[in-house]
């Protein structure tokens, strides 16, 4: 394969991923079907097929693809912002405005299938580490008050879990992106002196 193939091939791998990521957010996946998702973007199964061998390992994929953009999104915005407490309010709304697009049924799809489930876990686990390392720097730096990093990070990264596991939502009626929105108003306020 000539390099220019491979540029058109990767273009067109990740044309598919994003075509796949926006239709999941707006719709969720559990109810579509190889055939149905084939149909729906133009192309053969067999194109399905080189993406991913099944639907779990294609659900898999897309919801990695998801990820790894709002996580270089959220970092864009980061290094975009000055100061602990901003940073640490950035992160948080960050993540809750890449949030945004997943309907309803997309965040309980993702709930009730593991593979995908696993990808969000992850991604919560890692978000929750950005954040005590957010505040540890903030309290080095003297710019919030001396708490306990780990102990905050923690407590943060419990409600980063339930709002994942949509415990949040149920208790609340907040969407995710809502919901990192009041996280994040109370953990600045929280944090400053």
């Amino acid at each position: 394969m000539t390099r220019a193939e491979t540029r058109r091939t990767t273009a067109r791998r990740a044309q598919l991923f994003d075509q796949l990521v926006a239709m999941f957010l707006a719709e969720g996946f559990a109810h579509l079907t190889l055939d149905d998702v084939a149909a729906r973007l133009h192309c053969s199964k067999s194109t399905l097929y080189a993406l991913a061998e099944n639907k779990d390992r294609l659900v898999y994929a897309v919801t990695v693809h998801f990820f790894r953009g709002a996580t270089e999104r959220v970092e864009a915005e980061l290094a975009r912002s000055a100061g602990a407490e901003a940073r640490i309010r950035t992160y948080l709304e960050a993540v809750g405005r890449q949030l945004e697009p997943a309907s309803a049924r997309f965040m309980e799809d993702i709930a009730r299938t593991p593979v995908a489930r696993e990808v969000y876990e992850r991604n919560t686990r890692m978000a929750a580490d950005r954040v005590r390392t957010l505040i540890s720097e903030g309290v080095d730096a003297g710019d919030l008050r001396d708490v306990h990093a780990a102990f905050v990070a923690d407590v943060v990264a419990s409600v980063m879990v339930r709002i994942q596991q949509r415990q949040v939502a149920e208790a609340t009626g907040l969407a995710d992106a809502q919901a990192y929105r009041e996280l994040a108003a109370l953990l600045t306020h929280g944090l400053t002196t």
